[in-house]
């Protein structure tokens, strides 16, 4: 039967906690941000979207569309979507579960862990469940975790540490740059800690912190606490050595780097982490993001056991398994250099533009997305939907104290690696177009 395409609806987002609404404008557009700040002045933003062909070479399958090159989700390979097709099974069939041990095991090799007391979790859900895994399972009420504020993704996992009453220290950096090993040393020296978390890439900022050194600080000065990453916007793109770097816990979500579609929370957690979690004196403070609940059916299914706890999606647990094989058909050392040198050339035609960069210095610069400064008199709400009529969606700027001031380009995945497509080049192309249709002269 042909394919029939699904109704093109954009329901608007709720914010990171449900506090912010954006009743105005469907959020999910190219003019819009991920999670609206309610400082933003949505009145002069577009109330319609313009839809343009992809200027990517023509899938199989997969209707002409605007190439999405926000900070995900990304643009998906064929051959994932397709994996979404799978016709329906048990969860607890032979097929399933063979299916998604595999899943489990390669998850192992992208996170580069072979300690088999590493424990990886595929859940239902968003990134942001990585954040209630940590904070519900590791974290008790009253302990103290410090937060390394690099942006509005890193305020986020504070206040969910809070939700389940941990006692938040928020170690601070100003827009576009990250705290300092002298100043977290500082910090661990002062209190001790139960865990520490670091945002790896701030999508608000672009901002990339560095992890090695880092741990090797915390291992240093304060041995007994939590090394904790949000990934969500590095995993599979940002090099992580799960275990070289000793990391107690990194979290992740399936549309971004990954490179499938939305829906599955993806992490890891260290032997450490996991023995955290049992001992706690009190119960879970939640029950679907229950380590206790979820551990032995995901030790089941790596096992090629049928199990449950609560259903899983067959057709996403496919497609991340066509996913991560496709990534590791080579070293992932290779998939960390091509993004690299995807963001340099990147980057390097942003500064040809006489643009600037929300990340300044290079060594704290993202490789999967660039946070840009829009040029003096160039508006977001006008430069975005120019963009969209020539088949590029990039994202609008989401932390607060810049929000209106910057936009996001995302190059992840299939958008960078695959050298059939031509995403990258169409999308600085279109960039300099638009910019200058907005008045915008140049260097």
């Amino acid at each position: 039967m042909p394919r029939q395409n699904p109704p093109d609806n954009h329901p608007a987002r709720l914010s990171l906690i449900s506090r912010h609404l954006a009743p105005v404008y469907p959020i999910n557009t190219p003019y819009a941000v991920e999670r609206l700040p309610d400082t933003i002045d949505t009145s002069l933003l577009p109330k319609t979207q313009s839809r343009s062909l992809s200027t990517s070479p023509k899938m199989s399958f997969q209707p002409a569309h605007p190439t999405l090159l926000i900070p995900g989700p990304i643009e998906f390979d064929d051959a994932v979507l397709q994996s979404m097709s799978h016709f329906s099974e048990s969860h607890v069939s032979a097929g399933f579960v063979a299916t998604f041990g595999e899943t489990l095991s390669m998850l192992r090799k992208l996170f580069q862990t072979s300690d088999p007391a590493s424990q990886p979790f595929v859940l239902s859900g968003s990134g942001t469940l990585g954040w209630d895994l940590v904070a519900a399972n590791l974290i008790e009420p009253g302990e103290d975790v410090l937060v390394l504020g690099t942006g509005y993704f890193s305020d986020g996992f504070a206040d969910c540490l809070r939700v389940y009453g941990a006692n938040v220290t928020e170690l601070k950096a100003p827009v576009g740059t990250k705290p300092q090993l002298p100043e977290i040393e500082k910090a661990l020296s002062e209190k001790k800690y139960k865990a520490i978390t670091v945002t790896h890439v701030d999508t608000s900022t672009g901002v990339l912190s560095e992890l090695q050194q880092l741990s090797v600080l915390v291992h240093r000065i304060s041995p007994d606490t939590l090394i904790i990453v949000d990934g969500v916007c590095s995993v599979a793109c940002e090099e992580i050595d799960f275990d070289a770097w000793g990391l107690d816990g990194v979290v992740t979500a399936s549309q971004k780097a990954i490179g499938c579609p939305a829906g599955l929370s993806i992490s890891m957690f260290s032997g450490r982490a996991m023995k955290t979690a049992q001992n706690r004196k009190t119960p879970p403070a939640s029950y679907f993001a229950s380590m206790k609940n979820w551990t032995p059916i995901m030790q089941n299914y790596e096992a090629k056991k049928p199990s449950y706890f609560a259903t899983p999606s067959p057709q996403l647990i496919h497609a991340l398994h066509t996913a991560l094989s496709q990534i590791l058909v080579k070293p992932v050392s290779e998939r960390f250099a091509a993004h690299k040198a995807a963001s340099d050339r990147i980057k390097k035609a942003i500064t040809d533009l006489g643009l600037k960069q929300v990340a300044a210095n290079r060594d704290e610069q993202a490789h999967g997305m660039t946070a840009i400064y829009l040029p003096e008199g160039v508006k977001g709400a006008n430069l975005l939907p120019i963009l969209a009529k020539k088949g590029v969606v990039f994202a609008g700027g989401i932390h607060k104290e810049i929000a209106a001031k910057y936009i996001r380009f995302g190059h992840m995945g299939v958008s960078v690696l695959d050298p059939k497509r031509n995403d990258i080049d169409h999308a600085i192309k279109s960039l300099k177009e638009a910019l200058a249709e907005c008045g915008y002269k140049g260097a």
